[in-house]
């Protein structure tokens, strides 16, 4: 029997990138969102041996370098599981868009796999998995609203943002998430080497990199917003930052005042433009928030109604950049929504 499930699509509300790391990974401060765009991911176990992958896309590699190839002989291992793993992936998501795509689907066959076997992992061996696969695969096995620290493969559920209109834009641009990294490094001097190996202080000692303040900073930023109380007064109000102690009507707008930002953006932007032209647009559209989603190139905004996030997709469309209308899902809606049937 095959098992079909929704791979959605991910967002970052901000991104910090923070120092680089011994194993040459930097450390990254983030809150993820996830959002209705996804693939399909099918997974059925028949007899025999092995990992068959199958796609629509002739970009996705199809041998043991696919996300889903990896995490599925991890699990099987540790269900302790025989059968061949047969996954059909369909590509509805940009290749190398920033949306999550290929971390999703790998989530998604696991889970898919689970429903398929009957048998359940752990919550903490599904975390230490995904982790093990890529950054951003643990986000998908929570859902909603989710924090992000180390390099981003820490997640932490945060308090649901409601449901909110959104336009993704994708335009035909590959970004390399690599090259971005490079980038940065070379925008804040970092050595190349850093990250490679520790560093000896004047007495002789191993040491680390110091992390930068910007880091420090978003993280109290993230936590104000966290810890702040919604505003019970009778008084309707605009909103308050979390800087200021008081939660908004409106939460998203208060986690937008704390002044995130995507930091991938001082890199990207220089290198492609017309990206940064796509945020004016999304802005000048009336978003809350616009900003490029992971090292991009999808760029995507926050709107009050789906009736200015269609007029802002219309514009752009218009002017030869591919734009959809989706809304962001809160944690329950991402479940209920997980399995589906076609």
């Amino acid at each position: 029997m095959s098992i079909s499930v929704r791979s959605f699509a991910k967002i970052n509300l901000g991104l910090r990138i923070g120092a680089l790391r011994p194993d040459g990974f930097h450390q990254l401060r983030t809150v993820y969102q996830t959002i209705a765009l996804h693939d399909i991911v099918r997974v059925s176990v028949v007899r025999g041996s092995g990992i068959e992958i199958r796609c629509n896309d002739p970009r996705v590699p199809k041998d043991s370098t696919n996300t889903c190839s990896r995490i599925i002989e991890l699990a099987m291992r540790v269900l302790k599981a025989r059968g061949r793993v047969v996954i059909q992936i369909e590509k509805r998501l940009p290749i190398q868009g920033g949306l999550g795509g290929a971390s999703g689907n790998a989530a998604a066959a696991l889970l898919a796999l689970e429903f398929g076997l009957k048998k359940q992992l752990s919550s903490a061996d599904k975390l230490r998995i995904a982790g093990e696969v890529g950054s951003d695969v643990p986000l998908f096995l929570i859902g909603g609203t989710i924090l992000g620290v180390g390099r981003g493969e820490e997640v932490y559920p945060a308090p649901d943002l409601p449901s909110t209109s959104c336009v993704v834009a994708t335009p035909e641009i590959a970004v390399s998430t690599p090259t971005a990294f490079a980038d940065w490094d070379v925008l804040c001097g970092a050595r190349p080497h850093m990250g490679a190996r520790r560093l000896m202080d004047n007495a002789g000692k191993l040491t680390l990199p110091a992390q930068p303040d910007r880091i420090v900073q978003f993280s109290r930023e993230i936590s104000a917003w966290l810890s702040a109380e919604p505003v019970r007064s009778g008084r309707r109000r605009s909103g308050v930052s979390a800087r200021c102690g008081g939660r908004a009507e409106n939460p998203l707008l208060d986690l937008v005042r704390t002044g995130i930002e995507n930091d991938f953006e001082r890199v990207v932007f220089p290198n492609y433009p017309e990206l940064r032209e796509v945020k004016s647009v999304l802005q000048q559209s009336g978003a809350r928030y616009a900003s490029l989603s992971g090292s991009g190139s999808a760029m995507y905004g926050l709107f009050d109604s789906r009736h200015k996030a269609a007029a802002a997709a219309k514009r752009l469309n218009q002017s030869g950049t591919r734009a959809v209308v989706t809304s962001t899902l809160t944690r329950r809606q991402y479940w209920k929504r997980l399995q589906t049937s076609d």
